[in-house]
């Protein structure tokens, strides 16, 4: 696919961002980051957060669910091991190196699979959603939060014209809402719940899917 994230560049642009992300990002998306931990909890029970980064949504989880993390970039998962351990996570069953497309876990060991900011800085965000129906049960859900490409107008003539530059950052601002429609259209006993606008300027989305129980 023209302008695919390639790997290797998403591990060197988070190592990067892994000294300040916390302070950087950490004030700017706490309300969405809540508003997902929230919608996560309503099912509850076994969640996998995959792009823990930092893991500054560890703490934030209540005691009676068993979190498991995973990221791409050792640098940020140093510092979310840290934090488990400075707040006595005991919740937390794990947190490793581990690539989105290729998770290492069983079919359906998951209530809920949260992706925080992450659908956006894979190479292939369909492959990533086909692992997270995978390792999801039946009953659960996909609960994602994430930067959605403008449809129209000057915000989506700015980010395709930046798109670029993005890239070599490690993320892909003018990703469209279509392709996550589209892909669970696809997918048999995938269905789309819910989406809803979340700061800054609700240019980013809480979007909500359910695996079928049959």
């Amino acid at each position: 696919m023209a302008g695919q994230l390639d790997k290797a560049a998403i591990e060197k642009a988070y190592a990067r961002w892994a000294p300040f992300y916390d302070f950087v990002f950490g004030p700017i998306f706490e309300r969405g980051r809540k508003a997902a931990i929230g919608a996560a909890e309503r099912i509850g029970g076994r969640i996998l957060e995959v792009g823990v980064g930092t893991g500054l949504s560890l703490p934030e989880y209540r005691w009676t669910n068993r979190i498991t993390g995973i990221d791409l970039s050792m640098p940020m998962l140093r510092k979310a091991k840290a934090r488990a351990r400075e707040h006595r996570l005991t919740n937390v069953d794990g947190l490793a190196v581990m690539d989105a497309q290729h998770l290492g876990f069983q079919d359906g060991a998951f209530d809920v699979v949260v992706g925080l900011y992450v659908i956006t800085v894979v190479p292939d965000p369909e492959a990533t959603l086909d692992e997270f129906a995978r390792v999801l049960r039946p009953g659960g859900e996909i609960i994602l939060l994430n930067h959605i490409g403008g449809e129209e107008g000057p915000r989506a003539a700015l980010e395709r014209a930046f798109a670029p530059l993005a890239r070599r950052l490690g993320w892909q601002p003018d990703f469209p809402y279509e392709r996550l429609v589209a892909w669970a259209a696809r997918r048999d006993g995938i269905r789309l719940i819910d989406r809803r606008p979340m700061p800054p300027l609700g240019h980013f989305s809480l979007i909500r899917f359910g695996r079928g129980t049959t």
